[in-house]
């Protein structure tokens, strides 16, 4: 290896990969995108109160009232009074665009008194799940809480909750290191295939076959470009998710080999995408095919937790969900003993695709 080849070779590569602005693109520009879009939807994520509308039929009675007071306190919905004048609540409801309804019955207050069952009416829209199941957990809740206090006892079993890994876990937290994942992904294969697909129609190869250079600085040096295009995108992860959303998730010592291996690994299958391939046109689609997958299943952008069973064990299979994962344990759960186990498989796939890929460059078509 001559360093002054490698240095020489990775300007050249600097200056051809900026001018497709494609790779820029799908490096730094696209990642922010996504952050900006998630972290905007995230952090408005359950910050708002559902809007749910409730007839009271009994009257204004104490209890009934004091129902309604408690359905307000419970923090999770805005309430607002339908009058009894209004009718069936379902049809008012539909009339005026809304989903969410709540009606007390007549004889409320008295049913309480005697204690004789009776039940308040929830109408809720099932296509949307997310608010009717708020309304129904605070009813739930608020319901509960009427019928101990009828009952005369008082709170013995309570629960709180807590955050699993950083204290003040929020969703953006941990969809910042699979955007870091995501970039460690998108820079080489979209960029890498293209390039060698290309240098090998243009024959470019069998050029450089006659220069000093050779194979290894040729591949070192193209690596070494695409960690400083994951570093720029780390930072700029990091950075936009910290100050426009307030993530609280920073770079380990442990999650650096991580950044460090991980784009080997997929320089090495970009580059093996892009060799195999018989031109530019093909080398995408193949890019495509291996990219696409591992994008949306390795848990960059959904915890491979919610996928069926068999999309599990397929996402297993995948080299970025290793990487995915390490990053997950290091900066956010800071379990060092799974990350070292995550990062035994991370080198050991960058040394295989890295063999692979060495074994299968030649500057020379047979």
């Amino acid at each position: 290896m001559n360093p002054a080849r490698v240095v020489g070779y990775f300007k050249v590569f600097a200056r051809v990969y900026v001018r497709r602005r494609i790779g820029v693109f799908f490096s730094l520009v696209f990642p922010v995108i996504l952050i900006l879009l998630f972290g905007a939807i995230y952090s408005s994520s359950g910050s708002e109160k559902v809007s749910v509308y409730v007839q009271n039929l009994d009257h204004g009675s104490n209890a009934s009232e004091a129902f309604v007071r408690a359905l307000n306190s419970t923090g999770a919905l805005s309430v607002t009074t339908v009058p009894a004048s209004a009718g069936n609540l379902s049809a008012w409801l539909t009339a005026h665009g809304d989903t969410d309804g709540i009606v007390i019955p007549d004889g409320f207050e008295a049913a309480l008194a005697n204690r004789t069952p009776i039940a308040v009416t929830i109408y809720s829209d099932p296509a949307d799940a997310g608010d009717s199941g708020v309304v129904e957990g605070a009813v739930t809740g608020v319901v509960n809480g009427f019928n101990l206090a009828e009952a005369g006892a008082g709170p013995v079993l309570s629960a709180t909750e807590q955050n699993v890994g950083v204290a003040t876990y929020s969703t953006i937290d941990y969809l910042v290191p699979g955007l870091i994942s995501f970039s460690i992904l998108t820079s080489p294969m979209f960029a890498i295939t293209n390039v060698a697909a290309q240098m090998k129609k243009d024959h470019l190869f069998r050029q450089l076959s006659l220069t000093p250079l050779t194979r290894g600085e040729w591949l070192l040096a193209s690596i070494l470009w695409f960690l400083v295009m994951v570093a720029v995108s780390t930072f700029l992860m990091l950075g936009i998710g910290r100050a426009a959303f307030g993530a609280d998730v920073s770079l380990t010592w442990l999650s650096l080999p991580f950044l460090l291996v991980g784009p080997v690994i997929f320089v090495s299958i970009g580059l093996i995408s892009g060799i195999v391939s018989k031109g530019p046109e093909s080398a995408a689609v193949v890019g495509n095919l291996i990219t696409f997958p591992m994008m949306f299943l390795s848990g960059t952008f959904f915890p491979v937790d919610l996928f069926p069973t068999y999309l599990q064990e397929f996402a297993h299979l995948l080299p970025l969900y290793y990487v995915v994962e390490g990053l997950d344990n290091t900066m956010i759960f800071g379990n060092t003993s799974a990350a070292l186990v995550d990062l035994a498989i991370v080198v050991g796939l960058a040394v295989v695709f890295f063999a692979l890929a060495v074994a299968l460059f030649r500057w020379r078509e047979e």
